[in-house]
């Protein structure tokens, strides 16, 4: 029987974390992560709530430490082309700084881990990751073209989503150097093309 340990609630989101990568949402009970922490299912529902509420702040935390880490490179970069680059690479840095984070965020599928059962709080704070994604597309396209009309946060959604999901997350390459270096290229060439003139209002 484990031993009893300090209820700290990262513990807890390790475990249903690394649950979750290695045998899918389903296997995320409470009675799952209290075996693999030691702690009882009373404290564990007393600290979270519910399962549901548990599987939420699991994909939450690797939701946040993502977007930290990106906005950390996009604001050590240059501004510009090295700020967009720097945040396309960010799905391949999560990968060596966090790679179950990056399991969890990027391969499970979100509506297995986040049901219909979800507390409301958590569902404004998944919308609120969103939010965070949707304004810092918009800075880099300011800080490109001075714009951030729909053409233009589109372009950056290709850079920073469509690309490094073609390139690096659907065929296994977040590792891969060389993946890198062509995310980099593909990112430039778009670019260099820039987003569609933008629509006047009559």
């Amino acid at each position: 029987m484990p031993r009893p340990r300090t209820h700290d609630p990262d513990l807890v989101l390790d475990a249903a974390e690394a649950l979750a990568v290695e045998s899918g949402p389903a296997a995320v009970t409470i009675r799952a992560v209290a075996a693999a922490t030691g702690m009882s299912n009373g404290a564990l529902y007393h600290t979270f709530g519910s399962r549901a509420e548990l599987l939420g702040r699991t994909w939450i935390r690797a939701a946040h430490r993502f977007l930290a880490l990106q906005a950390e490179m996009v604001a050590a970069a240059e501004g510009g082309v090295a700020a967009v680059l720097a945040a396309a690479d960010a799905p391949a840095e999560f990968a060596t700084r966090y790679p179950r984070s990056t399991d969890l965020f990027f391969r499970v599928r979100r509506d297995e881990l986040l049901g219909d059962d979800l507390p409301d709080t958590l569902r404004h704070e998944i919308t609120a990751t969103q939010t965070t994604l949707v304004a810092l597309m918009k800075t880099l396209a300011r800080g490109l073209w001075d714009r951030a009309d729909a053409s233009a946060v589109d372009t950056v959604t290709l850079c920073l989503v469509d690309l490094p999901t073609a390139i690096l997350l659907e065929r296994d390459r977040l590792t891969n150097p060389v993946a890198r270096h062509q995310l980099r290229a593909a990112v430039h060439a778009v670019l260099d093309i820039g987003p569609a003139p933008a629509r006047h209002r009559p």
